[in-house]
C-alpha cells in the first residue's frame, strides 16, 4: 500500500501564506505528474495544480498568480507554495501522485478566515 505523506495544512487569516507538502515513498519510481486538487464543504473535488516530470505546470485559474507548485525529484516530494489566500481556498487539499496508476494522499485542511 503506497502513502503519501502530507504537512503544512492549517488556519491562516486572508492574505496570508502556507506551503503544503507531500513525499511519496522511495520505492515509487518514474513518477509521472504530481499535484494538488481540493475539496470545500458541499462541492467537488477539483485540480488546483499539477507538476508533470518535466517541470511543466498547470494550475486551476482561480489560483494563477497566487499558487506554486513544484517538485524535488530526487526526494519524490511536490510542494504547494499559496499565497494571498482567501476564505474561498478552504477546503481539504489531496496530493496526487501519478505512475502507472494515481495514489491519492489522505488530505490536509486548509482553512482561511476572513
Amino acid at each position: 500500500q503506497v502513502q503519501l505523506v502530507e504537512s503544512g495544512g492549517g488556519l491562516v487569516q486572508a492574505g496570508g501564506s502556507l506551503r503544503l507538502s507531500c513525499a511519496a515513498p522511495g520505492s515509487i519510481f518514474s513518477i509521472d505528474a504530481m499535484g494538488w486538487h481540493r475539496q470545500a464543504p458541499g462541492k467537488r473535488r477539483e485540480m488546483v495544480a499539477v507538476i508533470d516530470s518535466g517541470g511543466s505546470t498547470n494550475y486551476a485559474d482561480s489560483v494563477k498568480g497566487r499558487f506554486t507548485i513544484s517538485r524535488d525529484n530526487a526526494k519524490n516530494t511536490v510542494y504547494l507554495q499559496m499565497n494571498s489566500l482567501k476564505p474561498e481556498d478552504t477546503a481539504v487539499y489531496y496530493c496526487l501522485c501519478v505512475t502507472t496508476r494515481a495514489y491519492w494522499g489522505q488530505g490536509t485542511q486548509v482553512t482561511v478566515s476572513s
